[in-house]
């Protein structure tokens, strides 16, 4: 794995099909000692922070949050919605983080089932998070919009990953089997660690809000070349 302090080129998830062409482009990014460039989660995961956006179409960094060691209970990600940031931030506690994306403002919060905020509008809560082991964890979330046929590459994430969507449908293919997700329905929570491709297969175009909850010693998406999707979401 190549470190995130390291001279790298990255190329985007979305790098893949033909239909997201706008969205595909390769970056090389130089060494930094910038704490900014640290906390953005773009050598750590490929997709820019969202404050480079560029085209509306791709996978954007949005935050990166430095959670710790995690309590051993059931625990769930809740999204709430806000009319401004200051409220977002004054209903925030621990392991939250306060995100504009997609148009919004979101409290994302790393909690138990019962959890609630004070004020904000519930939009969702996704879980439990399949976590299997201990350690110190960083929550590195991301807003994917693109096209339908898009598909990644195959990649993992070392641990769970859940995905809310706002529109359109994805379809994830792991060595289990296929998990498929839309707007209005499920969210999609996968477990760390197995390969996965994602691929959209809805009609519209997707727009999703994504949580990577993974050990803070290893970067959020790795690229994965021990396992070949069989095709079970062009089926």
């Amino acid at each position: 794995m190549t470190h995130p302090a390291s001279l790298i080129t990255i190329s985007r998830l979305a790098c893949v099909s033909l239909t997201a062409a706008a969205a595909c482009t390769v970056m090389t990014l130089a060494p930094t000692s910038d704490s900014t460039w640290a906390q953005t989660g773009v050598l750590a995961t490929g997709c820019p922070h969202i404050s480079e956006r560029r085209t509306e179409l791709g996978c954007y960094t949005t935050a990166v949050e430095i959670i710790g060691e995690l309590p051993q209970l059931p625990l769930y990600w809740h999204l709430d919605n806000y009319p401004t940031r200051a409220a977002a931030e004054a209903a925030k506690q621990a392991r939250g983080t306060v995100v504009e994306s997609l148009g919004k403002v979101w409290l994302f919060t790393i909690a138990d089932a019962d959890w609630r905020p004070a004020g904000g509008e519930r939009t969702a809560k996704i879980g439990p998070l399949p976590l299997s082991s201990d350690g110190r964890f960083t929550a590195t979330y991301l807003e994917a919009i693109t096209l339908p046929g898009f598909q990644t590459i195959v990649h993992r994430h070392p641990g769970p990953e859940a995905l809310y969507m706002v529109s359109g449908q994805v379809c994830v293919e792991t060595p289990q089997g296929k998990t498929v997700g839309e707007a209005g329905g499920q969210a999609v929570i996968l477990a760390g660690n197995e390969p996965m491709r994602l691929t959209d297969t809805g009609a519209e175009k997707r727009r999703s809000l994504v949580l990577v909850l993974h050990d803070s010693s290893q970067s959020a998406i790795i690229p994965a070349s021990d396992w070949t999707p069989t095709g079970q979401c062009n089926r």
